[in-house]
């Protein structure tokens, strides 16, 4: 395993192994490895640069205090998009107290076309309100289910739903913007 070269085809079993033993070179590694996604991931939920940084910071410093406590090994990306997820939901709560809409619980299939660019996706979606925004990219985006996300965000899973379904109803409506103007 060649890490001065910037190798980053390192097992991840390895990476687990080295953090697990404190080793710098290889904790940098794993960090190198799942930056962007998770920087991303919390970026898309909190919309600010600087909070997904700090997200970013607080929850590698969990990865490498609790890796020891991984299971199983195959599931690594998962468990650390799940700290992610839960440290930016933690910055939320303590920030300020997040607000969700009062929606009756409807379902509504929408479908979307593809007349707008990601650009302009991306920028929909980062205009939603903040509990919205957190539950779209959370389900949509992540692949979440309505009771995990009701569990993470500590809230019913019908105020999942609706706040999805208000979320599709506000992304139509600019989407629709981005298409007539």
């Amino acid at each position: 395993m060649d890490l001065k070269s910037g190798n980053t085809t390192i097992p991840e079993a390895d990476l687990i192994t080295g953090c697990i033993k404190g080793n710098r070179i290889i904790q940098k590694a794993l960090y190198d490895r799942f930056c962007k996604p998770m920087f991303s991931l919390a970026y898309r939920m909190l919309n600010d640069w600087d909070l997904a940084h700090d997200v970013l910071q607080d929850a590698f410093i969990e990865v490498f205090k609790s890796i020891h406590q991984l299971k199983n090994k195959a599931v690594l990306e998962s468990w650390i998009r799940t700290i992610v997820v839960r440290s930016a939901i933690a910055k939320i709560r303590e920030r300020k107290k997040m607000i969700f809409e009062s929606l009756p619980n409807i379902e509504t299939a929408y479908s979307f076309d593809d007349s707008f660019t990601g650009e302009q996706l991306d920028k929909a979606i980062r205009s939603l309100p903040e509990g919205n925004r957190m539950v779209f990219v959370l389900i949509e985006v992540e692949g979440y289910k309505h009771r995990e996300v009701a569990e993470l965000m500590n809230i019913s899973e019908g105020t999942s739903k609706s706040q999805l379904n208000y979320a599709k109803t506000i992304l139509k409506k600019k989407l629709a913007e981005f298409r007539n103007g």
